[in-house]
């Protein structure tokens, strides 16, 4: 294990809040509704739980069994009580380390600032972290998981600490084939993966539109493209579009409610497959074991693994 690893990973043996509360406005990306969002710290042990100010501070917490709607954006459901678009700040905390929080929200749909998780790290930042007497503990992958729907792919592999690798591939002349792969205990996450925006296709809108989606969406939250171009440029990578999907996986893949360590791949995946991957995992917990950071060890992520059937585990 390099030193630059060690150091990552030996400042996560403990879990994590922030140390006083922020808060931002904004809109809905899907609902158009406004909304006042705070963060607060959370005692150790409390995960990540939204709270319905709106609802007499009904609450849900950000766990596999209340995922609800998956399509567009993976929302939660508890008693009928709706938290949607959860994916950018749900990967926020997993990229900053935080475990432990309380999301008011006085509506049903989280604010989708400028479309990245970005502004939520900044909050946090600002906020500062605040390490708890509790030892984190892992979800450390022991045996792969593959889920395959037509040419959508998403697989968990063994590894050491936490890598993810992500495929698009939209036939768009600014986007074609991209992949992108990031460890998230090095640190990469608020440089590589935080900025990229979500996006999305002109020719679509009048269509999402009459479906109830995107209301909330503008120039300002989104990079629009045309047939040939981004109208409302410049992009912040070169392929912020596959980054993006990889920024929705991580934020998915915290409902398993611990922090994974294996490798992750995925190919075109979507909401559903991520939440898919969670709720299998979360069903078969011979396909992985928890421990405390001490016991990583330096397992290998197997090489030549068949991307090939619809649902593998060994």
């Amino acid at each position: 294990m390099t030193a630059q690893k060690a150091s990552a990973i030996s400042s996560l043996t403990h879990e994590q809040t922030i140390r006083t509360h922020v808060e931002c406005e904004g809109v809905g990306l899907h609902s158009g509704a406004p909304v006042q969002m705070r963060i607060l710290p959370a005692a150790a042990g409390t995960g990540i739980v939204f709270r319905r100010v709106d609802l007499d501070g009904f609450e849900v917490e950000a766990c596999g069994r209340n995922v609800a709607r998956v399509s567009y954006a993976t929302s939660l459901m508890k008693k009928g009580v709706l938290i949607s678009t959860t994916e950018h700040l749900l990967s926020a905390f997993i990229g900053t380390g935080v475990d432990n929080a309380i999301v008011e929200l006085d509506n049903l749909e989280l604010p989708i600032l400028d479309g990245s998780a970005r502004p939520f790290v900044d909050m946090i930042t600002q906020a500062g972290l605040k390490k708890q007497r509790k030892h984190r503990v892992y979800l450390r992958i022991r045996r792969e998981l593959e889920l395959r729907e037509g040419d959508k792919f998403v697989g968990v592999y063994p590894g050491p600490g936490y890598s993810v690798s992500y495929t698009i591939n939209f036939p768009h002349p600014l986007i074609g084939r991209e992949t992108f792969d990031v460890n998230l205990t090095d640190g990469d996450y608020r440089r590589e993966i935080a900025p990229a925006r979500t996006f999305g296709f002109i020719e679509q809108e009048k269509a999402m539109r009459n479906q109830g989606l995107i209301r909330g969406a503008s120039e300002e939250n989104v990079i629009v493209l045309n047939r040939d171009k981004v109208l409302n440029g410049p992009l912040r990578y070169r392929d912020e579009f596959v980054r993006h999907k990889m920024l929705d996986l991580i934020g998915d893949l915290a409902l398993v409610g611990k922090r994974i360590i294996g490798r992750v791949v995925g190919d075109r995946a979507g909401h559903a497959m991520h939440a898919a991957l969670v709720s299998r995992l979360l069903r078969d917990r011979t396909l992985w074991e928890e421990t405390e950071e001490e016991s990583w060890g330096e397992a290998e992520c197997p090489s030549g693994v068949e991307l090939g059937s619809t649902v593998v585990s060994r």
